[in-house]
């Protein structure tokens, strides 16, 4: 079932019920990478169905990494960037089931993401691990 972590009264909720989310009010939480942050807006636990915010501070790099199913992302403010391009303020990027890359963020970044799967890290101490 898929849930919003922190909202206060989900759990009164009928299942087909709205979940109207005061994104403010929802804590920022650590992501395995150092520098990156999430807020998480939807997730399903079982499916890996995840909808969330990431913050990411300036010089902040998410280390190889595979994208197990399709990835979608709509960059807020600031710039995501890796070998294939940039993906600025105001733009869209959706990286295919298998996509594996090194993605930075020089200056920044403030994006939405939704992803079927978690993305699984590849090298270093994170390989093997899913971020959530």
């Amino acid at each position: 079932m898929a849930t919003t972590p922190g909202l206060a009264g989900e759990q009164a909720l009928a299942p087909l019920d709205s979940r109207y989310v005061n994104v403010d009010a929802l804590p920022w939480k650590p992501t395995p990478t150092p520098g990156i942050d999430m807020k998480v807006l939807m997730e399903d636990v079982q499916s890996g169905l995840l909808t969330a915010l990431f913050r990411w501070q300036p010089g902040t790099a998410l280390p190889l990494h595979e994208h197990v199913e399709i990835e979608q992302t709509y960059v807020i403010s600031g710039s995501i960037v890796d070998d294939e391009g940039e993906v600025r303020e105001g733009d869209y990027v959706w990286r295919p089931k298998g996509n594996r890359h090194v993605a930075r963020s020089p200056g920044g970044a403030l994006v939405l993401s939704f992803f079927l799967k978690p993305n699984r890290f590849l090298v270093g101490e994170l390989a093997g691990q899913e971020l959530k």
